[in-house]
């Protein structure tokens, strides 16, 4: 079990961040806010698809003015999942002119960079901060180095110019993201937040840059820390990069919450980065969502795909049941299931399931021994090994998970 390290815990509505509580998924819409369908639409199936916290830009007036009718549809709906307003330029102007936005909304998301410059961020951000104590919401400082305040990269520029030893720009530009964001933390308690209204966040492209920037971060300061990288890409790409990137600090410990930024394909769905985050969660074995499913990947003695459709198949079957057996079955996402295609591995790594099939592979007879808790269970044979195998998964969940009889 990975040990976390200790943070303050900020309630953003219900759901609590940082302490001793798990790492949360959020992510973000990409419709226009001010189309209350659309964003009601969105935000419900990214809640659906598992997304604990989701944020929405609020970018002018009609953003502003959409979101505490957004909330009270998903409200309607029985959607629960704190709403986060993004603001960039112009959030000290909204948060003031639209009180009800400012009470819907659970956070408020801070990018030092586009607040204001020079004299006008400290007011602007101050503004925020006392919006945020006001309604009594939390606040993300999140810093991004694709808007990164000018005024203080130009600062620290200089000032490592006149060492003896000047580092590189790039390293520099990594010291004055974490420098924004600790003295943006700084200023927000100054003005009055406490230590569990704050969240921080300093996102970049490389996965190497940010376990730098966030092992500085848990290193400065006791904020809980949200992770992402700012544009991971698409496709395979996207998910490598996510995962390069969240793994190693997740498993140091630090990290309370956590976004995968993939760039959607064409038609693909916004929930495939709610998927991601939360196959890299269970994959660290930071959280559990859903049964597992260990599958071979196929070679030469396994010519055959029906161990491909039955792996697919299982898998498909246990993410359909998960929303009922939540609450039917407690402790069923622990559960461990096998799909193996020969005889090589097959047979022990069935054994090391919870429940697991040995399909025959190429030249093997044609028989299917299922291990349960590590024994023989039974052999299946003929035309309905899916089937039977699929009602066996769902008898053991039952026994197992069940209540159990007085």
């Amino acid at each position: 079990m990975v040990k976390r390290r200790k943070t303050p815990t900020v309630w953003v509505g219900k759901v609590p961040i940082g302490g001793d509580h798990p790492v949360i998924v959020q992510s973000m819409t990409n419709t226009d806010t001010a189309d209350v369908e659309a964003t009601v639409g969105q935000v419900w199936a990214l809640a659906r698809a598992g997304s604990e916290v989701v944020r929405m830009t609020v970018n002018h007036d009609e953003a502003a003015r959409a979101v505490p009718e957004i909330k009270r549809r998903l409200l309607d709906l029985g959607v629960e999942v704190p709403l986060v307003g993004d603001f960039h330029f112009n959030g000290h102007i909204l948060l003031r002119k639209y009180p009800g936005m400012a009470q819907a909304l659970d956070k408020y998301r801070i990018n030092p960079g586009t607040v204001g410059r020079g004299k006008q961020q400290d007011p602007n951000f101050r503004t925020m901060c006392e919006v945020a104590l006001e309604f009594g919401k939390p606040v993300r400082i999140g810093v991004n180095w694709g808007s990164l305040d000018a005024e203080l990269l130009d600062e620290m520029m200089e000032a490592n110019a006149k060492l003896p030893e000047p580092q590189e720009a790039h390293q520099v530009t990594l010291k004055t993201i974490v420098e924004s964001a600790v003295r943006s933390y700084e200023w927000a308690l100054r003005y009055g937040l406490g230590e569990d209204q704050i969240i921080l966040s300093a996102k970049v492209s490389r996965a190497p840059d940010l376990w730098w920037v966030y092992r500085e971060l848990a290193r400065r300061t006791p904020a809980p820390l949200h992770l992402g990288l700012t544009e991971a890409g698409m496709g395979v790409s996207g998910i490598v990069n996510s995962t390069a990137g969240l793994v190693p600090l997740l498993a140091e410990g630090i990290g309370d919450t956590i976004r995968v930024s993939i760039t959607p394909a064409p038609g693909e769905p916004r929930t495939k980065e709610v998927e991601v985050a939360l196959e890299i969660l269970q994959a660290v074995g930071v959280r559990q969502f859903a049964p597992s499913v260990a599958s071979c990947p196929g070679c030469g003695r396994t010519t055959s795909t029906f161990f491909q459709e039955l792996a697919q198949r299982v898998s498909s079957y246990l993410s359909a049941q998960m929303p009922r057996w939540r609450s039917l079955y407690p402790g069923v996402e622990n559960l461990k299931v096998a799909v193996m295609g020969c005889v090589v591995n097959g047979p022990g790594e069935s054994k090391h399931a919870d429940i697991g099939i040995s399909l025959p592979g190429t030249g093997e007879a044609p028989r299917a021994p299922v291990y349960i808790d590590g024994q023989l269970a039974t052999t299946l044979k003929g035309d309905r090994i899916a089937e039977e195998f699929i009602a066996m998964v769902e008898e053991y969940i039952q026994k197992r998970y069940g209540p159990k009889p007085a």
